[in-house]
């Protein structure tokens, strides 16, 4: 099973195993990690799933599309060349490893 790893705004990490076919908000979302509100539920409609994937890890998902790039316009945190919606990230073997950094706020 795929690892992703949970970084929050004060540095502690959680590395928890995603099953495939999952995205990495609830990946979040059913660990009980805090810092994902997931407000619309993965239907790309609220912003308040961002994640600053790590550099380290920058090649791992695939490209953005155009309605996740578009909403990202309604992060509550800065847009960053890194941001993504977690719930557009569908969780593969190609992610295992990846780390994503939580904003400091979701709303």
């Amino acid at each position: 099973m795929p690892k992703i790893t949970y970084v929050a705004v004060d540095a502690a990490q959680r590395t928890v195993d995603v099953p495939a076919g999952t995205s990495v908000m609830r990946g979040a979302v059913f660990n009980d990690i805090d810092g994902i509100v997931a407000q619309c539920g993965g239907n790309l409609q609220c912003a308040t799933c961002h994640v600053y994937v790590d550099e380290a890890t920058l090649d791992k998902p695939e490209p953005i599309r155009p309605d996740e790039n578009d909403m990202l316009d309604f992060t509550a945190c800065p847009r960053r060349p890194n941001s993504r919606l977690s719930c557009q990230l569908t969780v593969t073997e190609a992610l295992d490893g990846l780390i994503v950094h939580l904003p400091e706020r979701q709303k």
